[in-house]
This record gives C-alpha cells, sequence and structure tokens, in this order.
C-alpha cells in the first residue's frame, strides 16, 4: 500500500451515512483523517512488524476496526494517537495468535530477497540498516513498540504511553531496557565499525 488506501467492507455496523458536525459524512471523514496520519502510521507498522506485506495487512486491520469504532473517537482529540493504540493492539493480537501456529515465509525459506526502491518499506526504514533493523526485529512486541514510537517516530513519552495505555513510568522502562538489548546485541557491529572491518 504506498498510499492511504484501505478498503472499508461495507458491512462494517457504522452509518456511514451518518453526518459529522461539520456535514461530512463518518466515512469522508475517518478517511480524511487516514489520509492525513498515513504516512506515520505506516512507519509504525513497519516498525513493529518488519515487513511491507506485514506492515499492509496491519495497517489494514487497524483501519477496519477503528472505522468500526470511529462512532466512539472523540473530535478534538489526536486521531494518530489513537488510530497507533488500535493499531499496536492488532499487532499484540496478532502476535498471540502467531505464537499459537507457526507460519514462516517462503523468503525465509528460499533465501529469495525481493527489493523495489519505490517501497513503502524503504522510506519506514530509513537511516535504519541491516543488523539495527535485525536487531529490532528481534525485540519482542512490547519493547519494540517503544522504540519505534519514541527513538524512530520521536514522540514524547506521554503520547507513547497513551498510544500502548500504559504508564509513562513503563514506557521510560521498556525504553531503557530495550536500549540496552539494542546495545549489546549491536557491540560486534559496532566494535567491527570502529576497527574499520566494515
Amino acid at each position: 500500500m504506498t498510499s492511504a488506501h484501505v478498503t472499508l467492507n461495507s458491512t462494517l455496523p457504522v452509518d456511514e451515512l451518518a453526518r459529522t458536525t461539520d456535514g461530512t459524512s463518518a466515512r469522508d471523514r475517518f478517511a480524511e483523517l487516514l489520509a492525513a496520519h498515513w504516512d506515520r502510521a505506516y512507519r509504525f507498522a513497519y516498525h513493529l512488524t518488519g515487513n511491507a506485506a506485514d506492515s499492509d495487512d496491519l495497517i489494514q486491520q487497524a483501519a477496519e476496526e477503528a472505522f468500526r469504532a470511529f462512532h466512539r473517537f472523540q473530535p478534538g482529540t489526536r486521531f494518530d494517537r489513537w488510530f497507533f493504540r488500535i493499531m499496536h493492539n492488532s499487532f499484540v493480537d496478532r502476535i498471540r495468535r502467531d505464537r499459537r501456529r507457526k507460519i514462516f515465509s517462503l523468503d525465509e525459506v528460499t533465501g529469495v530477497v525481493t527489493s523495489d526502491a519505490a517501497d513503502p518499506s524503504a522510506i519506514a526504514e530509513g537511516a535504519l540498516d541491516g543488523p539495527v533493523l535485525r536487531a529490532l526485529r528481534a525485540l519482542p512486541p512490547d519493547p519494540r513498540a517503544v522504540i519505534a514510537l519514541v527513538d524512530l517516530l520521536g514522540l514524547p513519552y506521554d503520547d507513547a504511553a497513551e498510544i500502548l495505555h500504559c504508564p509513562v513510568g513503563t514506557v521510560r522502562s521498556r525504553l531503557h531496557r530495550a536500549r540496552l538489548a539494542l546495545r549489546e546485541w549491536l557491540r560486534p557491529y559496532v566494535d567491527a565499525m570502529k576497527r574499520g572491518d566494515l
């Protein structure tokens, strides 16, 4: 999904003809808000899942869940924070489901890697190189989410706590432990760079 293109099922229980206070339909208002926050939402989804296909699936699932719950969204609050929380909860639910059944990618088995410079995942990866991405993906879901929100997306601790639905102190402790784990995993890489081996 290279742009804000999410398909909303027509069977969703939201009355899409309902009008918001400014006269637009709920579906139009939701689409407008989602499009305004698409880039950051995609980057967050990518950093949670680690690949473009799962990012697309996660954003689709989160958009459908958010649209079903759009009547509970409080106008005047931060849509992106509300949507990120839904996306994070969807991700955690998916992780729990996937633990019950082992799923693997054919790319991992065959060693085939596809690359496309125009791929939105390239934008999400940004300055993260291979070892850093591998270390980030090795983190458990909650610490990975905190790193993605605070360090990669630049959100303040308060906003990350709101999205993850936990106290600010929990965000700080998860962030501290995640940074320590990343530092340990990346120590050989950094040492090799210092020696000039890379």
